[in-house]
């Protein structure tokens, strides 16, 4: 089982992500945090202990950016940016802030939840593949 910390303070977007999980083929465990703040505390305080992070930039409390500042210093799951920012300068701020990856949501609802099943197969398999090279 994959889990995930969804950082995304839209209900719909968090709609849209739930659906992509469904429709791919990744047995998956989601947390979710509505802001920044909730982030954090997920991230450095509570037991659930994530495979890895999916986060949105644009967040009440503390932004996504914040988040990768305060959070980078720690050993834990790599994140991933799921942002409706396709801005240069967004990508190349969170990939030297450690994010792993970045993808633009896409306008069109099955878009978005093809990129999300994508996006989760995509890791999944990096994890079995982590595994298997420890092993």
């Amino acid at each position: 089982m994959l889990h995930i910390l969804l950082v995304e303070d839209n209900p719909a977007d968090v709609l849209l992500v739930r659906e992509g999980i469904r429709s791919s083929s990744v047995n998956a465990d989601v947390v979710i945090a509505y802001d920044g703040e909730q982030a954090l505390y997920f991230l450095t305080e509570f037991k659930f202990k994530p495979d890895f992070v999916i986060l949105d930039l644009n967040l009440p409390k503390f932004n996504g950016f914040e988040i990768l500042e305060r959070y980078r210093v720690q050993d834990g799951p790599p994140v991933v940016v799921l942002s409706g920012s396709d801005n240069p300068w967004d990508r190349q701020r969170a990939m030297e802030l450690g994010a792993r990856e970045y993808v633009v949501k896409p306008i069109h609802l099955n878009d978005f939840i093809e990129t999300v099943r994508g996006l989760l197969e995509r890791w999944q398999n990096n994890r079995l593949g982590m595994a298997a090279d420890a092993g």
